[in-house]
């Protein structure tokens, strides 16, 4: 970064910071036992929101007026051993500008609706706190210059959801809904994990202009394209909920209206596609992980066509109208068509946050018209539904079991290989120690299923 490029450094780390500084401060308010007032709370973390949005409108002014292709702003290595270092620099391009406004401004809107929407609501400020979290994860995720930054922010966007899915804590759905899309995160971030330590074993760095390189395409060759690619794909699948791992995403609603639009509406089901779209240059080295990329994208928006037409409640359509076109987004990535699907991606993030917003006013409005006007008839979309063969029917009513199918083939052989582990373990412990190792706690009995025809509860 040269001197007359400083400014443009500045204001560009500041869109990640604003927030970050906001998490802090009413972070360290709560952890004092201080119950801060709600305008107290709104001033704080919307003041840092229009500072970040500010400082990314003056970057993206700025680099549209000098033309740059890329901007790399590198303080220099944070963290250096041996030929790796982490290095926490950011990448300003066309792609990092076009995002970084759109989730300033998106976060900034759905912060301010929220201001209302939760009004008297216990848990107003832990919401703004996780919202101040999301909002600089957010912005390191679009900014980064590097896989392993990328891979900070996306840890606290991930973070962020899971608290916010589980928000009402007091009711145990919610709570279970949240444990689920955690199980999910932690199984597909493992892709990111290994991308990272595989870019620094082989190349010395994470950057993404070292890994687009003529010396990176040299050394990576086909088959680690290939392996690295495929990482970056799990990790974006799981972060986007494309299959197998969708069924997580329609459980996620449980959290408040603000966090569904803007997490699953939104932004961070969008940042797999995102990822994809930085990765870009990778992905056009490895042709196996691009078909793959297509055949997933095309599975989950056949899927999740077939079950949004029959989901009885309004989050639970939108949230498979979402998977639709994420799916869409991949497959366009995946054929190289690149700058299409970053159009889809904004308008997309556009349209599904305004009805996600506006579906209890939706639902409140069809519910008056329907008792104004007994005789309605059905809309066409419910009678070509008739179309459907039973069958298909009652499957995308299940939603194709794939709840059961993930609990049986993932959750199941991995507790049973935790539990093996905590067994070998203690004994390995006891050994070293001395001392007889301490049996493993039993496993809770699962409570009995309910008789429907005996009305047990």
């Amino acid at each position: 970064m040269t001197p007359t490029e400083l400014p443009e450094g500045w204001f560009a780390a500041a869109v990640p910071l604003c927030p970050l500084v906001a998490f802090a401060g009413l972070g360290a308010v709560m952890l004092l036992h201080r119950t801060p007032s709600e305008r107290w709370v709104a001033r704080w973390v919307l003041g840092s929101l229009w500072l970040a949005l500010g400082c990314a409108g003056v970057t993206a002014a700025r680099y549209v007026s000098r033309s740059w292709t890329v901007l790399e702003v590198n303080p220099g290595p944070l963290l250096t051993h041996g030929l790796a270092s982490l290095e926490p620099s950011l990448r300003i391009d066309g792609l990092s500008v076009t995002m970084m406004l759109l989730t300033s401004t998106l976060t900034l809107l759905l912060g301010r609706f929220s201001v209302t929407y939760l009004h008297r609501e216990p848990g107003f400020a832990r919401f703004f706190l996780l919202l101040a979290l999301f909002a600089s994860g957010m912005s390191w995720v679009v900014e980064s210059g590097s896989l392993a930054i990328l891979f900070v922010g996306w840890e606290w966007v991930g973070l962020a959801s899971v608290l916010l899915i589980g928000f009402f804590q007091e009711r145990a759905s919610p709570v279970d809904a949240g444990l689920v899309a955690l199980g999910t995160y932690r199984f597909c971030d493992l892709g990111l994990v290994v991308a990272v330590a595989l870019l620094h074993h082989l190349l010395g760095t994470t950057q993404w202009s070292s890994i687009f390189g003529a010396r990176a395409a040299l050394s990576l060759g086909p088959s680690l394209a290939t392996l690295l690619s495929l990482c970056l794909l799990l990790a974006a699948m799981g972060k986007s909920a494309q299959l197998p791992f969708s069924p997580w995403l329609p459980r996620a609603m449980e959290g408040p209206t603000p966090s569904s639009a803007l997490f699953y509406g939104a932004l961070s089901v969008h940042a797999g596609p995102y990822l994809l779209l930085r990765a870009a240059p990778l992905l056009a080295q490895a042709p196996l992980a691009r078909g793959t990329l297509v055949v997933v994208g095309l599975l989950t928006a056949l899927h999740a066509t077939l079950v949004w037409r029959v989901q009885t409640d309004a989050k639970g359509a939108l949230a498979y109208g979402v998977l639709t076109h994420l799916g869409l987004m991949f497959a366009e990535v995946g054929l190289g068509l690149y700058t299409l699907a970053l159009i889809h991606l904004v308008a997309h993030v556009c349209l599904r946050s305004l009805q996600l917003l506006r579906a209890p006013s939706v639902l409140r409005d069809a519910q008056a018209r329907r008792a104004a006007l007994r005789d309605t008839p059905a809309p066409a979309i419910a009678r070509a539904h008739r179309l459907i063969p039973s069958r298909l029917y009652r499957l995308a009513l299940e939603r194709f079991a794939l709840d059961v199918l993930l609990q049986r083939g993932g959750a199941h052989p991995l507790s049973r290989a935790g539990r093996w582990l905590d067994a070998r373990e203690r004994r390995w412990a006891g050994t070293v120690e001395g001392v007889t190792p301490s049996p493993a706690l039993p496993r809770p009995a699962e409570p009995a299923p309910s008789n429907p025809s005996t009305g047990a509860a």
